[in-house]
């Protein structure tokens, strides 16, 4: 049973989530202070974080940029709807995910779920073989991406949207085909959460000779892992 600590100020809400969640077969655990985040990431006693940013003492984004200082722990963030500096402020500090409030339980539900599978075992059908592309190299079954020979720190979500561009490594893999194969849904219109996550896995991969970006992008089409 996947155990999940749900961080939120919202009392009512946060009630209505917890009961959905443990009916739909999760452990569920709440507080209204994002210490307690902090500290279930630095003792390891959750498998995924659902957390508020707009929160008072310290609020989501602090909490998150604390918590990725100790762990990778999966954490979903609840944003105001159409606050989009939040939103992307979360995903470059290494959310998982977000999930725009009010948000339903069923939403927040199915989103746990890609979440976790994609943390945890390969979905059904997805090869666990060992993926080399040029310097990189990808072990599915384990989740641990190689990069020039040392390990390469992704969040569970750049780790997915490698593992995707590396298993079509040198081709031109569209926006479209990125979302369903690393998520598990469609690309919706306005979306931000591809560029924002390729993005830091550009950082983290660094600049090849000629000074270009291992992950190339073609505007308005779709990203292409380069080998050479």
């Amino acid at each position: 049973m996947n155990k999940v600590l749900l961080i939120d100020d919202d009392a009512e809400l946060t009630t209505l989530l917890q009961e959905y969640l443990v009916e739909e077969g999760y452990d569920v655990v709440t507080d209204t202070d994002g210490r307690a985040a902090i500290a279930a990431a630095a003792g390891n006693t959750v498998d995924i974080i659902v957390l508020d940013i707009m929160m008072p003492r310290m609020n989501g984004i602090e909490v998150l940029q604390r918590i990725r200082k100790l762990s990778q722990v999966p954490v979903l963030m609840l944003t105001a709807r159409g606050d989009d500096v939040d939103r992307i402020s979360g995903l470059n500090l290494g959310a998982d995910d977000y999930v725009p409030k009010p948000c339903s339980p069923g939403e927040l539900a199915a989103r746990l779920r890609a979440i976790l599978r994609r943390a945890g075992q390969p979905a059904a059908g997805t090869s666990t073989d060992t993926i080399r592309a040029g310097k990189l190299v990808i072990h599915p079954g384990s989740r641990i991406a190689e990069w020039r020979g040392e390990s390469l720190e992704l969040t569970g979500t750049e780790f997915s949207l490698i593992e995707v561009l590396a298993r079509s490594a040198g081709q031109l893999v569209s926006k479209q085909d990125i979302s369903k194969r690393a998520f598990g849904k469609p690309l919706t219109p306005f979306d931000r959460r591809i560029d924002v996550h390729i993005s830091s896995v550009r950082q983290k991969l660094g600049l090849r000779e000629d000074g270009q970006s291992w992950i190339q992008s073609v505007r308005g089409q779709g990203y292409q892992l380069l080998v050479d």
